[in-house]
This record gives structure tokens, C-alpha cells and sequence, in this order.
């Protein structure tokens, strides 16, 4: 009897036990799925954000890209104008020296053979003047009131002296870079303006 008693007791318990056991179960399961999600979700580390306009960088240009930049074509370009203006300025101041020394030659030779000076002769001395300011003014010289050095009294040496400026005056600029100021050249300009001017007073 007694025996049955107990077992009518612990029967309860028994089951009691059973349905503690099974609820603990129950709820340490979702709370260790839930650890381990955050223990998984740590590692891995920040939620990637889709990449859209506003984030993405715009592509930058490295450091080895040939590529010619537009502005620095343009830059050549206009190099390039400015160098070939400059030695069509040089060739035609050249040009004009040579005109010089030409007109300077025959109008010494003109007085020479005996011919006499006429309308041709004033206006080859007037070129000379206009090729001799204009000389001057591209190698960078200005009109000076400077006097000239023993002018010549007479229209033989005065037209012999221009021929032998003149033709000094081209070949120093023949052999002047272009880009070179020329002391020389620019005197020399002057001189054979100053001559050209004095040898007008003296055929009139």
C-alpha cells in the first residue's frame, strides 16, 4: 500500500519535471540562435550599401595617361602660330635688308656712270628711308636723336657710304638669330636712316 501511495505521488512530479525540462528547452534554443546570428553578423562586419551616383567616386585620371589634355593642345597650337609668325617677321626683315643694300648699290652706281639724278633716284631714296625705320623698328630699336658721326658733305660719299651701311646691315642680320636683340643691326638701321635723309637734302 505504501508503495502505491508513493507511486501515486512521484507520478505527478515525474510529469511536472518532464514539462520544465521541455520548456527550458524550448526557450534556450531561439536565445542560443539568436548568439550565434550576432556572433556571425559581427564578423562579417558593416551592411554593405548598394553603390549608387552619389557615392561613386568619379574615375580619376592616372598618373601614367598620355592622353593630351584639350587645353594643352591649344597651348601648342598657339606656340606653334606664334614661332612661325616670328620667322616670316625675320625672313621679311631680311628681305628688306636685301632691298636695301640693292637700292644703296644703285644709286652709287647710278652717280658713277654720270647719270644724272632724277624722279627714280628720290624715290629710291625714299624706300631706303621706309626699308631702313621699318629694319630698325622689327629688331626692336626706337628713333633716336642721336647725331651722325662725320656726315658727308657730298652726294658721292654720302651714296657711297650708304651702300657700304647697307650692305653691312644685311649680312649682320643674315647671320642674327632671330631671336636676338642686335645692337649692331639696330645701329646700323639708324645710321643708314639718318644717311638716307641727309643724301635727300643734298640732291635737292
Amino acid at each position: 500500500m505504501v508503495d502505491s501511495l508513493g507511486r501515486g505521488i512521484l507520478a505527478p512530479l515525474r510529469f511536472v519535471t518532464d514539462r520544465l525540462r521541455l520548456i527550458l528547452r524550448l526557450v534556450t534554443f531561439p536565445f542560443i540562435v539568436l548568439c550565434f546570428a550576432g556572433a556571425v553578423q559581427a564578423q562579417s562586419g558593416p551592411p554593405r550599401i548598394p553603390p549608387t551616383s552619389e557615392n561613386i567616386d568619379p574615375p580619376r585620371p592616372r598618373s601614367d595617361d598620355k592622353t593630351p589634355v584639350l587645353g594643352t593642345i591649344d597651348e601648342e597650337m598657339r606656340a606653334k602660330q606664334n614661332l612661325k609668325l616670328l620667322e616670316k617677321e625675320y625672313k621679311d626683315n631680311v628681305a628688306r635688308a636685301r632691298e636695301a643694300a640693292t637700292l644703296s648699290v644703285e644709286l652709287r652706281d647710278s652717280l658713277k656712270a654720270g647719270r644724272a639724278f632724277g624722279r627714280d633716284e628720290a624715290k629710291k631714296l625714299e624706300r631706303l628711308e621706309k626699308l631702313a625705320k621699318k629694319i630698325r623698328d622689327e629688331a626692336g630699336g626706337s628713333d633716336e636723336e642721336s647725331l651722325l658721326n662725320n656726315p658727308p658733305g657730298k652726294l658721292e660719299s654720302a651714296l657711297t657710304r650708304i651702300a657700304d651701311v647697307a650692305e653691312s646691315l644685311y649680312k649682320t642680320l643674315q647671320k642674327t638669330p632671330r631671336q636676338v636683340i642686335s645692337a649692331s643691326i639696330i645701329e646700323n638701321a639708324n645710321v643708314l636712316l639718318k644717311l638716307a635723309k641727309l643724301t635727300k637734302g643734298l640732291f635737292n
